[in-house]
C-alpha cells in the first residue's frame, strides 16, 4: 500500500504531493514501484494535527482519485468522513481507510455497508491532537486487540461483510515506542482475530528515536526492519512510503520463510502476500 498524501502538513511528505498533479504522477511512480494499492489522503493523521473540514479535503482528494483509477491498483481513501468517502467511491475508490475505525461519523459504516466496499479499521488512542498525550494500557497488545475485536463485530453488525475487512493496530497513534515495539513483536496476537492485518510503520517518529534518525526520509532502513518483523508475524498489507525498497526487502523475507528456514517455527504461516 504506496501513501499518497495530498496534504500540506503530513510528518514525512507535507506539502510534496499538495499539486493535483505532482499527486497523480508520485501515484503513477508508487505504482510502477510494485504498489498493488494506494492509500490517498487529503488530512494529516500526524500526533497534534488540526482536523480538516470536509470541502476541503473533497478539493485535495478527488481530482488524484479521478486521475488514479486507470492503474490497475486498487484506491483507498484515507478518510473518517462519509461526505468524503462517498465521493472518493463514485470516483474509484474500492477501500475506506478509517484510522477511527468508524467511530467518528455515524453514517460511514452504513456507506460502507451499501457501497459493499473494503474496509480498514484502525486503533487510535484519543484523536490526532491528543493521541500521544502520555498514552497508557494495562496491556497494549490486549487492549488494541479487544478494540478492534470489537470494532469488527461492529461493522458486522452495521452489515459490511466480514470478508471485506482489515485490521490496523495503529503503530504510533496513541503508542509510546515501548507500545510499538510490543504490538510488532506479538502482532500475530492480532492476527489471530481472522482478518487480514495492514502494518503501517513506515518512517514513524518511534524508528526516529530508537535510531537517532530526525528525518523521516532517512528512516528507511528502519522500516524495513519492521515490515520483514510484520511479514514473519502475519501483516499481509504494508503501507508504505517507500515502495521498491519495501517490496523488494518483503520478497527476500518471504522467500526465506518460504523455505522454512530459519528453524525455529514461525508464530504464524500467514506469511506470503507482500503487497
Amino acid at each position: 500500500m504506496g501513501v499518497v498524501n495530498v496534504t500540506p502538513d503530513s510528518f514525512s511528505d507535507g506539502g510534496l504531493w499538495l499539486d493535483h498533479g505532482d499527486a497523480i504522477a508520485h501515484g503513477r511512480e508508487l505504482v510502477a514501484e510494485g504498489a498493488a494499492i494506494l492509500d490517498i489522503g487529503g488530512e494529516s493523521t500526524r500526533p497534534g494535527a488540526a482536523p480538516v473540514g470536509a470541502e476541503e479535503e473533497l478539493r485535495r482528494v478527488i481530482p488524484v482519485v479521478e486521475g488514479l483509477g486507470d492503474l490497475g491498483a486498487q484506491l483507498s481513501i484515507d478518510t473518517t468522513k462519509r461526505a468524503v468517502a462517498e465521493r472518493a467511491l463514485d470516483a474509484g475508490a474500492t477501500l475506506v481507510n478509517d484510522v477511527s475505525a468508524l467511530r467518528f461519523d455515524p453514517e460511514l459504516a452504513g456507506l460502507v455497508a451499501d457501497r459493499g466496499c473494503d474496509v480498514c479499521l484502525m486503533h487510535m488512542l484519543g484523536e490526532p491532537r491528543t493521541m500521544q498525550d502520555d498514552p497508557r494500557y494495562d496491556d497494549v497488545v490486549d487492549d488494541v486487540r479487544a478494540f478492534l475485536e470489537e470494532r469488527l463485530a461492529f461493522a458486522v453488525g452495521e452489515g459490511i461483510a466480514e470478508e471485506r475487512v482489515l485490521l490496523d493496530p495503529g503503530i504510533g497513534f496513541g503508542k509510546t515506542v515501548a507500545h510499538n515495539l510490543e504490538l510488532i513483536d506479538r502482532l500475530d496476537e492480532i492476527v489471530a482475530l481472522g482478518r487480514p492485518v495492514v502494518l503501517g510503520t513506515s518512517r514513524k517518529g518511534f524508528l526516529g528515536r530508537i535510531t537517532g534518525r530526525d528525518r523521516p526520509r532517512d528512516r528507511t532502513a528502519a522500516t524495513l526492519a519492521t515490515l520483514v518483523l510484520g511479514l514473519e508475524r502475519g501483516a499481509s498489507v504494508f503501507r508504505v512510503h517507500d515502495v521498491a525498497a519495501a517490496r523488494d526487502a518483503l520478497a527476500v523475507a518471504a522467500a526465506t520463510l518460504a523455505r522454512g528456514w530459519p528453524a525455529t517455527t514461525p508464530r504464524t504461516t500467514t506469511r506470503t502476500t507482500t503487497s
